[in-house]
């Protein structure tokens, strides 16, 4: 296989493996363009690279920057703006914990919250009472985990997820 061939591979698999992340398909291939640029690339580039249009170039790379997995990048004597990828992968990780934390569990959690007030007056309404409570718990529990595998350090990751594999 070729590099151009590799790279083509990645940027269409990281496409698609974005969709699980709660992203778009083309906002992954930009990731993923970028994590493999050797410099900061312009919109420009990322559109003629990617085969999209400027519009959805520019959408995109907005939307990553808002997710904290691209920043711009200023370029002396240069008018456009430039983009990188952070390449940290622990980094990475973090970020799409922290956007899918913001876009999924907290929602649920305030949903949870809601219908908490509901009272156990049945057996039907008893059953929807404990098992929204099972929920929240369980809710409780993951948001707990996520905020501290996003306030981690490295290390502590690593060791707790090979202490979990042992």
């Amino acid at each position: 296989m070729t590099y151009t061939e590799g790279k083509d591979k990645f940027i269409q698999s990281w496409g698609t493996l974005g969709s699980n992340w709660g992203i778009n398909r083309t906002m992954a291939q930009i990731h993923a363009l970028l994590l493999l640029a050797p410099e900061s690339l312009s919109a420009e580039e990322i559109r003629d690279e990617l085969q999209i249009s400027m519009g959805n170039a520019n959408m995109n790379l907005r939307a990553l920057i808002d997710w904290g997995l691209v920043y711009k990048k200023l370029k002396t004597g240069e008018r456009k703006d430039f983009f990188v990828a952070e390449k940290e992968m622990l980094e990475i990780v973090k970020k799409i914990i922290q956007q899918r934390k913001k876009k999924e569990l907290e929602p649920l959690t305030k949903i949870l919250d809601e219908l908490s007030a509901v009272k156990a007056e049945d057996k039907e309404s008893a059953e929807f009472v404990n098992m929204m409570n099972e929920i929240k718990l369980f809710s409780s529990k993951t948001d707990i985990l996520l905020d501290r595998i996003s306030t981690s350090d490295s290390n502590w990751l690593f060791g707790t997820f090979l202490s979990l594999i042992k």
